[in-house]
């Protein structure tokens, strides 16, 4: 039943969820941390699931387009991070408990939110998430998408730790889901001339940027320069319904505040109330009321894709497509009523004549325009790339470059495979990630931010320096300490890039 039995009418809605987080395990917990990992697998990994399982139940299929990187999906395996989400479970129930005397119904409410968030993980998450998110792919509810390994903002990479930081990501998918993805999440959406001709190498068929990628022009996917590789630009003037900070929906009064808690307990009592309102003096969180606005705020969104869809027909002629991309963690960790609204949109949508499916649903519609050239950009402040490269982030973009020179000029291409040189090569992809850098520009936990890609740098120069020495015994010891604590990608194997590394390899892969 793709696209829910709807003919389409008015034409085709794709609704594409990133799932992200930076590799948090062992590196802190609170206020960020495993804290982090924690609050979005029970607020929105948990719900967003439970959501796609019932449209599975129904025989539904291309719901959505589901993104998850390879960096949270070994989180989300990893059995250090499910016996700590076992804890923070418990945790969570009891702390409801403890605010009964003074909450009672803030007490109530969270009671059984816990109960049902361990009842759903103990039945269906204790094995990690490959188990349940291949059934989803299996029964083609949702599309999944890939990416590079530790999300790194691949433009600013050597081609060379490029090309196998992506192949490392898709290789992990495939070990978890029995399959490497078509489709992947470029990092922050970023791209790069060329960029398209490494995936197509990698066996990679489709990918997103932003809308302003396309000039606005995203009625349609565009293959990308001469090569097959189709990309689909993001509807801002649709997904800015939600998002926007000034006028989206987790704005309105009636939700639940993200920012306000009872410290004694660490739940949240509020709702938004207004804008500027004290944490002090905001109304108390009334469920019923936010009920009416999911309802509300859900028929506006479908209105405002319908008449979306309505004037770009009228623009090109032809039905159109439009695409609402979103951080998965909206859904639930920031905006409480999240995942309610995600289930009433999937569902009023196809009544009101749209076509649900995802980007390889919109692909088999025929939704491929005209060949396209995309300039340099990414999905951040200004949509270019000073986020990630501009002079608050000097020494970030400058302690990757070198981490990025002495990885290269390691010798890693020996006739068997090396525990330290894997090891190595972890910690270098670690301290790319584009998440550092974002978090500095954004001034949310910068020092934790800078903290952690130095860590992995030096971890790195300590491995790469003993590797030079030629100390066998103690760089092994050294490997399988770091190993058990930045452990993601156990079968990264450091000779697949060492053999890239070699004299003439460059010119072999361009």
């Amino acid at each position: 039943m793709s696209g829910a039995g709807t003919t389409g009418a008015e034409g085709t809605f794709c609704l594409v969820l990133h799932s992200h987080l930076p590799w948090l395990a062992h590196h802190g917990a609170w206020p960020v941390g495993e804290e982090w990992l924690y609050q979005a697998w029970a607020h929105s990994y948990l719900p967003v699931v439970d959501l796609l399982e019932r449209f599975a139940a129904e025989g539904r299929e291309d719901v959505l387009t589901l993104g998850v990187t390879p960096v949270l999906a070994a989180q989300l395996d990893d059995p250090y991070s499910l016996r700590g989400l076992h804890d923070w479970l418990g945790n969570w129930q009891l702390r409801a408990h403890g605010a009964e005397p003074r909450l009672p119904d803030l007490a109530a409410r969270e009671h059984r939110a816990s109960a049902w968030a361990l009842e759903r993980f103990e039945t269906r998450w204790r094995h990690g998430f490959s188990p349940v998110l291949r059934h989803l792919v299996d029964s083609r509810v949702v599309e999944l998408l890939g990416g590079p390994a530790a999300h790194p903002f691949q433009p600013l990479l050597d081609p060379r730790v490029r090309a196998f930081s992506l192949r490392t990501g898709l290789a992990d998918t495939a070990l978890r889901i029995g399959s490497a993805p078509e489709g992947i999440w470029a990092p922050e959406c970023a791209y790069a001339p060329g960029l398209e001709h490494d995936y197509a190498r990698a066996g990679v068929r489709r990918f997103l940027v932003d809308g302003p990628s396309l000039h606005g022009d995203t009625a349609a996917g565009r293959p990308v320069g001469t090569s097959d590789v189709v990309c689909f630009g993001r509807d801002l003037e649709v997904s800015y319904r939600v998002w926007s900070p000034k006028v989206g929906y987790p704005g309105d009064p009636a939700y639940r505040d993200f920012h306000t808690y009872d410290h004694p307990s660490g739940l949240k009592p509020s709702r938004v109330t207004g804008k500027g309102v004290a944490p002090e003096d905001k109304r108390p969180y009334e469920p019923d009321a936010a009920a009416l606005a999911v309802r509300r705020h859900a028929a506006d969104f479908v209105d405002v894709v319908v008449a979306r869809l309505r004037a770009l027909r009228e623009r090109h002629g032809r039905p159109s497509l439009v695409v609402a991309a979103y951080d998965t963690e909206l859904y639930g960790h920031w905006w409480h009523e999240g995942p309610r609204w995600l289930e009433a949109v999937l569902r009023l949508l196809p009544e009101a004549g749209v076509r649900v499916t995802s980007l390889r649903g919109a692909v088999e519609a025929g939704h491929v325009g005209a060949p396209v050239e995309v300039p340099p950009s990414s999905w951040g402040a200004g949509k270019d790339w000073h986020v990630w490269n501009g002079p608050q982030v000097a020494d970030l973009v400058d302690l990757n470059a070198s981490v990025q020179r002495e990885l290269l000029e390691l010798d890693l291409a020996g006739p068997v495979r090396s525990p330290v040189a894997d090891q190595a090569v972890r910690e270098a992809l670690l301290a790319l990630s584009s998440d550092w850098a974002f978090m500095v520009t954004k001034d949310s936990a910068a020092d934790y931010a800078r903290y952690r890609a130095k860590v992995h740098a030096d971890r790195f120069a300590e491995l790469a320096a003993l590797l030079r020495a030629g100390s066998p015994a103690r760089a092994l010891s050294r490997a399988r300490e770091l190993r058990a604590v930045d452990g993601p990608f156990g079968h990264l194997d450091a000779r697949g890039l060492g053999r890239a590394t070699r004299p003439g390899a460059a010119r072999t892969q361009r």
